[in-house]
């Protein structure tokens, strides 16, 4: 049986275009329309940043003890490889906060999922929105937006659970989630369990094999065996704990009702819109960090008259060395942008462009930054990457896009990666270790129309965040 919608068996992409268009077609903003307004009764943003903190609480108190506790230069620090706490360090966090074991890797789990903490290399280092926990509202809501993506992950699968069942109520689970908030209100578990079951109905049906290998050649292929069905209400049951664990959602005596956040969160998928920090007054008088922020709504040549005034009111000296030390920072988007703002400081800027050229969160910036330096086109700067520090970039942009772009331009990017399959960029984007990879492909798969596709990235980051294969 065919999809309505065909295509290639290989998962292949459409052809790729310069990464190094990438990190600027994230400023673009591709309409004019004024921004939705969300339902009316849904709370205002300082009343869901104070849901969310309250939600996160636990997770950012484990991610500043692991900040104070374990960053280099402790006596007592040790690197646990892969995101997770060894037994030594999970049991000094719960001597040291009053916890259980269980509740301090639970915690951290949340925290690496909402992006408090990212993990590079062997290093777990606090990510900008713990930086930025109590002074940005949309810092945090975008962490708890992390975690709501990332909630069959946040919550164990059922051990007896069909993997094939468990991944067709989470590709259905948005349909369900879309009709809580429209509801407005209590729903019957029952009638959601009938919905469940239209939608996985509906998956099925649209759903073709996808064949990863050589096609077999000759013979006729014997039609597949039906997968016998999983009970639903088992599974049903799994996805509204997990839900209600992230906090999307309350869930008892048979009735579901989507908590302030989670309307809020539904309706920001349904209009496919992010929240976005405003830009702050003043720009030139602003911090290098706070001014690439109030720039990031802007069109490129607003963007950069804004760079030429900021450059202008201080020592270019000092500016770099200021926009370099932005870009060192955990918000991808900020580091793209403080780039751009070295190419418009241009020469003066090369020699401590080529210093950081070595650190690995900047090298693909700064590669392609003097690469243009030196007479290549834009469009080519691209080819003196290699293929790691292509992937890296790819994912940094995916991440810039995640946290501030919308759903549409999050599924367009897949046009800007090197590799010609998914697979193929599934396994090199596994592979490269960017802290931001689960959180990237929790989104991409969150966005992503495809079913088949979803699920395909919806598992490798599983395999990312649990460290398997």
């Amino acid at each position: 049986m065919t999809s309505r919608n065909p295509r290639d068996s290989r998962l292949r992409l459409v052809s790729p275009r310069s990464l190094a268009t990438a990190p600027r077609a994230v400023t673009q903003r591709r309409t004019r329309r004024p921004a939705p307004r969300p339902p009316e009764g849904t709370p205002p943003p300082a009343e869901l940043a104070r849901m969310a903190r309250t939600r996160l609480s636990d997770a950012a108190r484990v991610a500043r003890w692991a900040d104070a506790a374990l960053r280099p230069g402790r006596d007592t620090a040790n690197p646990d490889g892969k995101g997770t706490l060894s037994d030594a360090t999970a049991h000094r966090a719960a001597s040291d906060l009053g916890l259980t074991p269980v509740q301090v890797r639970g915690d951290w789990d949340t925290a690496r999922l909402a992006g408090l903490i990212e993990v590079h290399g062997d290093d777990a280092r606090p990510g900008w929105r713990l930086r930025a926990w109590s002074r940005d509202d949309s810092a945090v809501l975008r962490g708890w937006v992390a975690l709501f993506d990332a909630w069959s992950l946040a919550y164990p699968e059922p051990a007896d659970g069909e993997p094939a069942a468990v991944a067709e109520v989470v590709s259905a689970m948005p349909q369900v989630l879309s009709f809580l908030q429209l509801s407005n209100g209590p729903v019957p578990v029952d009638q959601l369990l009938d919905l469940l079951g239209q939608r996985v109905t509906e998956l099925r049906t649209e759903r073709c094999e996808i064949t990863y290998g050589p096609e077999p050649a000759t013979d006729p292929a014997p039609e597949p065996a039906e997968v016998p069905d999983a009970p639903l209400a088992p599974l049903l049951d799994w996805a509204l704990g997990a839900l209600a664990h992230v906090g999307a959602l309350t869930y008892g005596e048979g009735q579901v009702t989507l908590t302030g956040l989670g309307s809020w969160a539904v309706w920001v998928k349904l209009e496919q819109i992010c929240v976005a920090a405003q830009s702050p007054a003043g720009n030139i008088e602003q911090s290098a960090e706070d001014m690439l922020r109030g720039c990031a709504q802007l069109r490129p040549n607003a963007a950069r008259a804004e760079y030429r005034a900021w450059l202008a009111a201080r020592p270019v000296g000092g500016a770099v060395t200021e926009l370099i030390e932005a870009a060192r920072g955990e918000d991808a988007l900020t580091r793209g942008l403080a780039f751009e703002a070295l190419r418009v400081v241009g020469a003066p800027a090369e020699p401590e462009v080529r210093a950081v050229a070595e650190e690995t969160s900047l090298r693909p910036y700064a590669l392609l930054w003097l690469a243009e330096h030196d007479g290549y086109d834009p469009e080519d700067a691209h080819e003196v990457l290699t293929r790691a520090e292509s992937t890296w970039l790819w994912v940094d942009t995916a991440a810039a896009v995640a946290d501030h772009g919308e759903a549409p331009l999050l599924v367009r990017h897949l046009e800007s990666a090197v590799q010609p399959t998914v697979p193929a960029l599934l396994d090199e984007v596994r592979a490269i270790g960017h802290p931001r990879t689960v959180q990237v492909l929790v989104a991409l798969a969150a966005a992503h129309p495809d079913p088949a596709l979803a699920k395909a990235v919806r598992r490798a980051a599983f395999q990312v965040h649990t460290g398997g294969s």
